[in-house]
């Protein structure tokens, strides 16, 4: 009997313990979120009392189900925030007495202030359409870990770079911004791709852009971590092209509800190679009449990045941030070139052997800081930034010369030169934007920006004799450079329909930008100054078929003024045959584009499709002449008008759960008017070239991901002939540890060892091909690790955040 009643008693204590524990669990306050079709995931659900908005009681996300729930909440008034990017920012007020509330399901509207932004998915969310372009979310893009910008900007769809890293945007070379403002930073293999979270590209520019950009802009996104707690990152790779390479980088964040302070530290160390050959055949010229050089390099780099951010929100409308930036970046190159000479009878003329070694050092800093204010009407938006870039390169060569004859037998005595390039550049940029409502469906955007530019070049060449070095007057001088632009803009945007469905939109706007610069060499030789007030409007109309089908036509007027490199007056000897420098008087191009824009989306499929049409005067060009000693001096000039028009697609596909696609492809034709060279015959007058690119994307198990990119850019027309075409593939692999929060990492870059670039000139006076090989077939392995995150599969599925 006792034995029972300790049983029964034992059953009654078990049976209590359990319905507290169970009135424990529910007393809650739970629900789901839904978009009025599906569950919504990674909703960012924040609960904070009435009393101060300011603070945070509890925060949680939805699950794969939508659901949420918050436990072991003390009884008050409270407010109920639930906030996705994409999608309207919902709050509730909920009076919470102890016992268990459902609140159902909470339903999110999208944005209509995203312009009815399309989603491509080809990893999760790789590009996000906008009204403007897309945005390409660069941790998706596997295969060029351990690389740079330049490697990432080669693998974006519609963006074309050669073996020599110049960047094109439907055939010409786009503004290039960093954090949305102008940098002293130009050089884009200064920029790691682990440092990169977004890339976005912006084809359709309105008046509240820069105008110099006629093919458009691309605005390089660093990483900045917006996770609440502490959270961490490392990368570490290692590999190898012709020599080794290793990079490594460790992030660090910790957000409370006021402060989000991170740091970032990343580098870059490679052994390069590099092999070029030229060949040039001077038709009038009897002794020199053909020249055939071959260079090679041996090229050591190093690149190590710190970055700082700060940001202060002491309440919900008002945010303060600060970031900071520096590089340090060096460059060693052992360079020789072997020059053989021939006459017209094809017999040896003439030959030397020429040896550089060249030590380039930078240093960059970038400082930002900015302010964003929020008002209880979404339409309306105030921020201001102040940023400043400054970029100190010092680069010295020595350089010897021996001429031989047929035998290649050393003839007289070895000739020495040494150079010294030492530029120092500052950019500051000021800007204001403020967006307001004038009704129900119109807002107004307008802002100011001041870009202020200050660069001082210091080139000094001298030579060996009477043994010391004497300066060369003729070839040594001090440039500097300052230039002012002031520009305002205003743009009015408006919709008809409803505000979850517009059926047409429109915008209209203007901006006008007042120039001031100058610029002076210290012997004289050259000065030069330019005033000039310009006006650029802007404008569009959308017709939004369905929901998820709109067609769209835009005009815009844009400039291409001549930059630092264009203007500086310096002549390059590094290759005394083919020297090559800047042109101080150069004027700027004058664009008026016509944009058509068509697009679609389906389940798995999705379409974007362009039609362009730009008419430029005074286009700057590369051009050669051929001197009276035989030298051919590259330089640009103001050659005339151009007429360019294409078509430019991007398709996305998933087809399969375990594989999609993205697709690009861009067509375009341009006529060449050159008017304003002495030899117009000399020019090409009309050209196509097509460029495309395919990433694939495979889960061929779980955890692994595999990526192959494919690209093909045609020759594309010069001033006097045109580049050869360059293609490559890239592959890479990456593989979750188990349950663990690393992945590893292969990345096989140019894998059939086919990138290269060059090109063929041909005019009256001579013919001139050059092709350039630089070792970019590399294996790389990396190995990435995250820490105490609460989003850790966020970092580690590559998925895209434009907070």
């Amino acid at each position: 009997m006792e034995k029972w009643k300790q049983n029964l008693i034992t059953a009654i204590l078990l049976f209590a313990l359990s319905q507290n524990s169970f009135s424990q669990k529910n007393n809650s306050i739970n629900g789901t979120v839904s978009d009025g079709k599906t569950p919504i995931e990674f909703v960012d659900v924040i609960l904070k009392p009435v009393t101060d908005t300011t603070k945070t009681t509890a925060y949680t996300i939805t699950d794969a189900s939508g659901k949420f729930i918050f436990e072991n909440i003390h009884p008050s008034d409270y407010i109920l925030k639930f906030r996705l990017i994409g999608f309207k920012t919902f709050t509730q007020k909920v009076k919470y007495t102890g016992t268990s509330i459902s609140l159902g399901t909470i339903t999110l509207q999208e944005d209509a202030n995203l312009l009815n932004t399309v989603v491509v998915n080809s990893q999760k969310k790789q590009i996000q359409k906008t009204n403007e372009g897309f945005v390409f979310n660069a941790v998706s893009n596997i295969s060029q870990s351990g690389g740079t910008a330049i490697d990432m900007l080669k693998n974006i769809p519609t963006v074309a770079v050669d073996a020599d890293d110049a960047i094109s945007l439907r055939g010409k070379t786009p503004l290039i911004l960093i954090n949305g403002k102008n940098s002293a930073i130009t050089d884009m293999n200064q920029i790691p791709a682990s440092s990169i979270e977004s890339i976005e590209i912006i084809t359709s520019p309105t008046a509240k852009y820069d105008a110099n950009a006629e093919s458009g802009i691309i605005n390089i996104k660093l990483k900045k971590n917006n996770l609440n707690g502490l959270n961490g990152a490392a990368v570490l790779g290692g590999g190898f092209g012709a020599k080794g390479r290793m990079n490594s980088s460790i992030l660090l964040n910790n957000k409370t509800d006021k402060w989000n302070i991170g740091v970032a530290y990343d580098n870059r160390f490679a052994g390069r190679t590099k092999s070029i050959k030229g060949e040039r055949t001077n038709y009038f010229i009897d002794d020199e009449h053909f020249i055939d050089q071959n260079r090679s390099d041996q090229r050591t780099e190093g690149l190590q990045n710190l970055k700082l951010n700060v940001d202060f929100s002491p309440n919900e409308t008002n945010n303060f941030s600060f970031e900071a930036l520096g590089n340090l970046e060096n460059k060693d190159n052992d360079e020789s070139l072997k020059t053989d000479i021939f006459n017209n009878s094809a017999q040896f003329f003439s030959g030397n052997q020429r040896h550089s070694m060249e030590i380039q050092k930078a240093k960059a800093a970038e400082m930002a800081f900015n302010y964003d204010r929020k008002f209880t009407d979404d339409r309306k938006s105030l921020n201001a930034s102040i940023t400043t870039s400054f970029n100190f390169g010092r680069e010295n060569t020595n350089i010897d010369t021996n001429q031989y004859d047929e035998n290649e037998t050393a003839i007289g005595e070895t000739f020495l030169q040494r150079t010294h390039n030492y530029a120092k550049e500052n950019i500051s940029n000021a800007i204001l934007n403020y967006a307001f409502p004038i009704s129900e469906k119109s807002i107004i955007e307008t802002g100011y920006k001041g870009t202020f530019r200050f660069f001082n070049s210091d080139f000094q060449s001298a030579d060996f004799i009477n043994n010391e070095y004497v300066v060369n007057p003729l070839t040594s001088t001090i440039f500097d450079f300052n230039e002012q632009i002031n520009a305002v803009y205003g743009l009015w945007n408006s919709y008809s329909g409803s505000p979850e469905n517009h059926k047409w939109k429109y915008n209209i706007g203007l901006r006008a930008e007042q120039v001031s610069n100058n610029g002076k060499t210290q012997n004289g030789s050259d000065n030069f100054s330019n005033n000039y007030l310009k006006i650029f409007p802007s404008a569009s109309v959308q017709l939004n078929l369905q929901s998820d089908e709109s067609i769209k036509f835009g005009y815009s007027k844009r400039i291409n003024r001549p930059d630092l490199e264009d203007l500086n007056p310096f002549i390059d000897i590094t290759d005394a045959l083919n020297p090559h420098g800047g042109n101080p008087y150069l004027k700027p191009e004058i664009i008026h584009i016509v944009e058509l824009n068509y697009n679609k989306e389906w389940n798995n499929y999705s379409l974007s499709g362009n039609a362009f049409y730009r008419n430029a005067n005074n286009a700057i060009r590369q051009y050669a002449t051929l001197q009276d000693n035989g030298v051919v001096l590259l330089q640009p000039q103001n050659i005339g008008s151009t007429i360019t028009y294409g078509l430019e697609s991007i398709f996305s596909l998933k087809p399969f759960s375990f594989y999609d696609a993205n697709i690009s492809l861009t067509v375009f034709e341009q006529h060449i008017n050159a008017d304003n060279l002495e030899q117009a015959q000399d020019a090409v007058k009309n050209t196509f070239s097509w460029y495309g690119k395919i990433i694939n994307n495979f889960v061929p198990w779980k955890g692994g991901k595999l990526q192959i990119i494919g690209n093909y850019n045609s020759s594309v027309a010069t001033a006097q002939g045109k580049r050869i075409p360059v293609y490559n593939v890239d592959l890479g692999f990456q593989q979750k540890l188990g349950k663990t929060n690393a992945r590893l990492g292969l990345v096989v870059t140019d894998m059939f060892d086919t990138l290269e670039s060059g090109y063929k000139n041909n005019t009256l006076l001579f013919r001139n091909d050059r092709t350039s090989k630089s070792d970019t077939r590399a294996l790389m392995v990396t190995f990435a690790y995250t820490f105490k995150s609460d989003f850790k599969e966020k970092l580690l599925e590559n998925q895209f955040s434009t907070e």
